[in-house]
């Protein structure tokens, strides 16, 4: 793959996770819990993900794994997307949709320092000046700085650099998955392993009333199919050719998406600082995909 294609697939990918919070918010409305939100989101991706993998023959091998390689997928799986998913469905409960995917983009940070002791990824100019940029901007976003005397709890910052933490560790397990199997078998087995590990401590089974609510299976479609296996996939597939830690400064599109949608939507207002923040996290981008030699 073309290394503009790969940047293309992540930006794409993460622009999809922005949406998650739309479909989070009304399955919240509807009256699910956080806990029965990642059963839903994980088990209906690893439904979709069978159906297509089972479909097309071509595809049939990455059905394939071997028992002794369950640890990537623990990883992937357990410790990054059940984790994560639960710190940030949390999150948007008592922050804000905008705020609770912003904190999620302290995983660079993370990524950037464990690339650089697991992987021995540079820490270039480049690299160095983009992760700043999306730090600032990220804070912009938030309110804390400059200070807007907005009321964001101490628990709610905790949950959301909590999730990401733990979105962090996807990039750092998926590459070690990604050495020995393709993006769409990672993929599969991460959300198997996460429905696997959530499922049956959420009590989803007891929301039957919900369920006969016809826009519930449209959520749970957004959710499932296009926020979650169509994202990961994109994103998987653009990990193979481009560092974790550029990724995961690419994939910070996510909250610029996201910010919009919870402005648009539930009228989540923004300030001047604000927008400079997404700016600031759209020229980080930029920055990072540029083609001038790192220095």
């Amino acid at each position: 793959m073309d290394k503009r294609l790969a940047y293309l697939s992540i930006a794409v990918g993460a622009a999809l996770w922005g949406l998650i919070g739309v479909f989070v918010h009304h399955l919240y409305d509807a009256g699910f819990t956080p806990v029965q939100v990642v059963a839903i989101r994980t088990g209906t991706a690893m439904f979709f993900m069978l159906i297509y993998l089972s479909l097309f023959s071509k595809h049939r091998p990455a059905l394939r794994i071997k028992m002794r390689d369950s640890h990537y997928f623990i990883g992937t799986g357990v410790i990054s997307i059940v984790l994560f998913n639960l710190c940030l469905f949390y999150a948007m409960q008592v922050t804000s949709i905008s705020i609770a995917t912003i904190l999620l983009y302290t995983a660079p940070a993370f990524v950037t320092l464990f690339s650089r002791v697991l992987f021995k990824e540079k820490l270039t100019t480049r690299k160095l000046l983009a992760l700043f940029m999306t730090l600032l901007g990220c804070s912009l976003v938030i309110g804390i700085f400059p200070s807007s005397g907005a009321a964001v709890s101490f628990y709610g910052i905790l949950l959301g650099i909590g999730s990401g933490f733990f979105y962090a560790m996807y990039s750092i397990f998926g590459k070690f998955a990604l050495a020995k199997y393709s993006p769409l078998t990672v993929t599969f087995y991460t959300f198997v392993f996460a429905a696997m590990a959530i499922i049956p401590f959420s009590g989803i089974w007891e929301m039957t009333d919900e369920f006969r609510q016809g826009y519930v299976w449209l959520l749970v479609l957004g959710i499932g199919f296009f926020s979650t296996m169509l994202a990961f996939i994109l994103y998987t597939k653009g990990l193979q050719y481009v560092e974790s830690s550029k990724a995961s400064i690419i994939a910070t599109v996510e909250p610029v998406v996201a910010a919009f949608m919870s402005f648009l939507l539930f009228s989540e207002r923004l300030n001047l600082w604000q927008y400079t923040g997404m700016i600031l996290v759209i020229i980080a981008v930029i920055v990072v995909q540029g083609k001038k030699r790192d220095c």
